[in-house]
């Protein structure tokens, strides 16, 4: 209290030895110690559904070490939107298959704002879709193989 405005209210345990903590309140000193994630222990017990679980496996196979980084970022989204949101703009990312922070949160504000998302090309018809394939060992022998093209002379360059 300060006065008399309540600034935060916390649960009291009164057993021998026990603590009770709020996730979200450790969010914002792990995004600085990513490496602590795993053994928070006021995560420990933090029921998240699968989605999530499936998100941070795809950003460690992604992103490596700064993957727990992106994750916590992720997390804090809860810190400001209902979980449910959250929840759903991680389950559609994935399915878009647009892993990452970013993603996550330009999908939740436009279920938000009821606009669609910019991720999805199907939206702009107009703008061509990417195609890249599998370079092979082979292509490059194309490139030995084919004849050397001089530079263009100074005269011709005039």
């Amino acid at each position: 209290m300060c006065g008399s405005e309540v600034i935060a209210e916390h649960m009291r345990n009164y057993e021998r030895e026990a603590a009770i903590y709020d996730p979200l309140h450790y969010l914002a000193l792990l995004e600085h110690k990513s490496r602590a994630l795993d053994q928070a222990a006021p995560l420990a017990g933090w029921q998240l559904p699968e989605c999530f679980a499936q998100l941070r496996r795809l950003l460690e196979a992604r992103l490596r070490k700064y993957a727990g980084r992106e994750y916590i970022q992720v997390l804090r989204l809860i810190e400001h939107f209902a979980f449910e949101e959250v929840t759903a703009a991680v389950e559609q990312a994935l399915a878009l298959n647009t892993i990452g922070f970013d993603a996550v949160r330009h999908l939740l504000l436009c279920r938000i704002e009821r606009r669609p998302p910019r991720l999805d090309m199907a939206n702009w018809p107009h703008l061509p879709l990417p195609s890249v394939r599998t370079t092979h060992a082979a292509d490059y022998m194309s490139l030995l193989c084919a004849p050397a093209v001089e530079p263009p002379t100074q005269e011709a360059t005039l």
